[in-house]
């Protein structure tokens, strides 16, 4: 497939800088780095966004484009009598999707400390019922790989309530062209919008309207992508993940266009567009509603923009746990979005 290579390659790079939400400052100026060196023109937002543009020929009425680059993560709640640490969640996820995962601990300092997430009754020669133990913020705890016996080893280390916790991505690609890593959402749109600016650089693509591309930093915790909107976007299209599972119609090898989330319908006209776009190129997709969702799109339309707002991502099984993805997925997500940024606005 003709892009998926690139767009694996800045993946690979993105889901390996920790960036859960509140902590995002390195992932932020990588993805600045890199519009940079398209002599791309971006800023950052007062709340560490990112904010790139190209100008088209018409400058009065715009589009925008948004991903997000942070991802779910936890932080240091209490450092434990046994000097383990005990977690606050960021993001929505469930304790069990982490358990056994390796991790690191960011202090403020900036010295960081790998450790591994576990439930405190996790071995079974002493805890003949461990398995049947609620995994809860009680039972989970961080076993941090310095040599502590109490909670003052770990604060010497610097260690200390509020650090960041970020989780280990995993990243890998199969030979058949499966994407497994933690963080495809929202980092596999994220690449998709940056290869997207790359080829539409190289390729000298003129775009009828001025298109602002919008990397966002607070979507896990709800208010990614609300604010900096410029006045004069019509319409703001969220790319974020397709959610994968029973009386879903997306898969892992298809754009998914989203109808509805927990905030309610996207606007028909714009969801319509990108369906007769995606057909009249040969774009695989599907038409979903995703029941407890919320986008950066949605959270515009909660503060107030007054804009057409719409939602497409790749497809991901298992999201906000061991995500995973195909590289067809990938490929028919930009597509799509190749011929979006091309098209007509929706009257």
């Amino acid at each position: 497939m003709k892009h998926t290579q690139a767009i694996t390659a800045i993946l690979e790079q993105l889901v390996n800088i920790p960036s859960p939400s509140g902590y995002t400052e390195a992932c932020i100026d990588h993805c600045a780095t890199y519009f940079e060196d398209l002599e791309v023109p971006a800023y950052k937002t007062k709340k560490g966004a990112l904010i790139a543009t190209i100008e088209g020929e018409d400058n009065t009425q715009q589009r925008l484009l948004t991903a997000h680059v942070d991802t779910l993560g936890a932080m240091v709640k209490e450092i434990k009598a046994d000097g383990t640490l005990k977690l606050s969640m960021i993001g929505g996820f469930r304790w069990n999707s982490v358990e056994g995962e390796y991790c690191e601990i960011h202090t403020a300092s900036g010295a960081t400390y790998s450790g591994t997430i576990l439930m405190h009754q996790t071995s079974v020669h002493v805890y003949k019922d461990g398995g049947d133990a609620k995994r809860n913020q009680e039972n989970i705890e961080v076993r941090v790989d310095a040599e502590v016996h109490n909670a003052q080893d770990t604060k010497d280390l610097g260690v200390q309530v509020g650090d960041f916790v970020s989780f280990e991505p995993r990243f890998q690609v199969t030979d058949n062209g499966f994407v497994k890593s933690r963080h495809l959402d929202d980092k596999a749109s994220v690449a998709i919008l940056m290869h997207l600016v790359d080829t539409l650089k190289e390729e000298g693509v003129v775009l009828p309207y001025t298109t602002h591309f919008y990397i966002s930093n607070n979507e896990e915790i709800g208010y990614g992508g609300n604010a900096s909107i410029p006045e004069e976007t019509v319409e703001y299209l969220a790319v974020d993940m397709g959610a994968i599972g029973d009386g879903q119609t997306t898969t892992e090898y298809v754009a998914s266009i989203c109808a509805k989330d927990s905030s309610g319908p996207y606007h028909y006209g714009l969801r319509q567009h990108l369906v007769q776009l995606a057909e009249h190129n040969d774009i695989g997709y599907e038409i979903d509603i995703y029941p407890y969702y919320g986008s950066d799109a949605s959270a515009a339309i909660r503060a107030g923009a007054d804009v057409k707002h719409g939602l497409i991502g790749p497809g991901i099984d298992a999201s906000h746990a061991f995500e995973r993805t195909h590289v067809s997925s990938l490929e028919h997500t930009f597509n799509l979005l190749f011929a979006y940024v091309q098209s007509e606005l929706v009257e």
